[in-house]
């Protein structure tokens, strides 16, 4: 497939908010479209992942040769990539504020990380959680007694339904509050400051999921009171398969390890009795048992320096530049509603979702990818009892992420996200909001079917 530069960048200026995109991986790729010819590709789907910001490719590529086991070895390369992997730890630990005795773990993902923290939960622990939340911040608390709160529909209502439940409690054990930096639906901020004071004077501990936070504005533990962070690389511009988990200490210190293997212990003698004994590291390293993603792990301390070199004053404000242009432009199509829990003038990172009236929000999704070489979500996101909620719907309407029941042209119970950050081009944002106005008012230029749960362009 060829490739060519982008038609269309901004220019800098003394004016932050007219400052150029982040150079990322992808910005020159040129992909075909059904009705001919071919487009620079517009990724427009930064919440699921965004692209590799081009310094992190190039610093994990100039690091590459140099490859060696962390933890591990005597040689050179095990020593400087053990090197590299604890230096990453403390970049994180600056870019997120962490206070002295914090601890950074790397793991897998937000998932993992949200995981690891319910593995470690003190023994009856209680766990609130919004029925807001993405499914990697609703899902992992089999073990504990969780409380789901109702969707508030303003961010003092969520700090007064936080409150209320508890105050309810039963009894005063240790308890949990989970609550996201920025929706993934709706990309609306959270007030995350209020929440973490009213979880304290509760008796709860709280962890942010910064997933769709940390990409978009600074993240200071401190500052905002919060017990612990969780994000993924792969939403922060570096798709290398590490994430974190960042904060206290002592509930990590006191857990058995999430993973049990090499690398989480520091000692391992026979026992008289035939059985084994393990002294088990009181460091993060407890619970990063195995061979680490060194790489992964470098790659997310790339993007934070290259974000806080950045600055991300300006990269916030050309952001909401970017935001208005959406906002404004689907304002302009009555057909587009764009879901929302605080309400129109709500703040939010550059996330929104919308339905279009008339429209199977897949067979949308579709149109825009193959006619525009255009790529955003469809679906449920994740956030099923979000969307449900937002789109009004009973809990036993059918509905599944990238699945429509429907057929194009048909309602459906699922939306269309599109979402966008710091390497995203002034024209690949124009250029949606020309497509959803065309598609709307003239419909779609080819027809689509539905193949194995995706709506596509039948080729007949």
């Amino acid at each position: 497939m060829s490739a060519r530069p982008n038609a269309v960048t901004t220019t800098l200026s003394d004016d932050p908010a007219c400052a150029a995109p982040l150079p990322v991986l992808g910005r020159e790729v040129s992909v075909p479209l059904v009705t001919g010819g071919e487009v620079t590709y517009a990724a427009l789907d930064y919440a699921a992942s965004a692209p590799a910001l081009q310094r992190v490719w190039d610093d994990v590529a100039a690091y590459a040769p140099y490859y060696g086991s962390v933890h591990r070895g005597a040689g050179y390369l095990s020593q400087l990539s053990t090197d590299l992997f604890e230096n990453s730890r403390r970049t994180v630990a600056e870019f997120l504020g962490c206070r002295p005795d914090d601890q950074v773990v790397f793991t897998r993902s937000t998932t993992d990380s949200l995981n690891l923290l319910a593995a470690v939960l003190p023994a009856e622990c209680e766990v609130f959680v919004f029925e807001t939340e993405h499914h990697a911040s609703l899902l992992p608390w089999r073990d504990a007694r969780v409380t789901y709160l109702n969707a508030p529909r303003t961010p003092g209502e969520a700090v007064a339904t936080l409150e209320r439940a508890l105050a309810g409690r039963e009894a005063a054990g240790p308890a949990l509050v989970c609550v996201t930096g920025a929706s993934n639906v709706t990309g609306e901020l959270w007030p995350v400051r209020e929440l973490a004071a009213a979880a304290h004077a509760g008796g709860a501990r709280i962890v942010l999921d910064a997933a769709q936070l940390a990409p978009h504005h600074p993240v200071d533990i401190a500052e905002l009171e919060v017990d612990w962070v969780a994000f993924s690389g792969h939403k922060l511009y570096a798709p290398f398969g590490s994430g974190v988990l960042a904060g206290r200490a002592d509930w990590l210190q006191d857990a058995e390890p999430y993973l049990a293997g090499g690398g989480a212990s520091r000692k391992v003698a026979r026992r008289a009795d035939g059985g084994v004994e393990v002294d088990w590291h009181t460091t993060a390293a407890r619970h990063e048992a195995g061979s680490p993603n060194v790489i992964g792990v470098y790659a997310i301390a790339s993007a934070c320096k290259a974000l806080t070199d950045a600055g991300f004053d300006a990269l916030v404000a050309r952001e909401q530049r970017l935001v208005a242009r959406v906002r404004e432009g689907l304002a302009g199509v009555p057909e587009v509603k764009v879901l929302s829990l605080f309400g129109d003038e709500a703040p939010r990172v550059g996330v929104l979702s919308f339905v279009v009236e008339g429209w199977n929000s897949s067979h949308f999704a579709a149109a825009l990818s193959a006619e525009y070489g255009i790529g955003v979500r469809d679906g449920l996101f994740c956030a099923h009892p979000l969307v449900r909620t937002l789109l009004g719907s009973d809990p036993q309407d059918p509905g599944e992420c990238g699945a429509p029941e429907a057929e194009p042209g048909e309602r459906s119970l699922n939306a269309i996200r599109v979402s966008f950050g710091a390497g995203t081009p002034d024209e690949h944002v124009d250029r949606f909001v020309r497509a959803v106005r065309e598609l709307v008012t003239d419909g779609a230029r080819w027809n689509y079917r539905t193949e194995d749960g995706r709506c596509v362009p039948d080729r007949g």
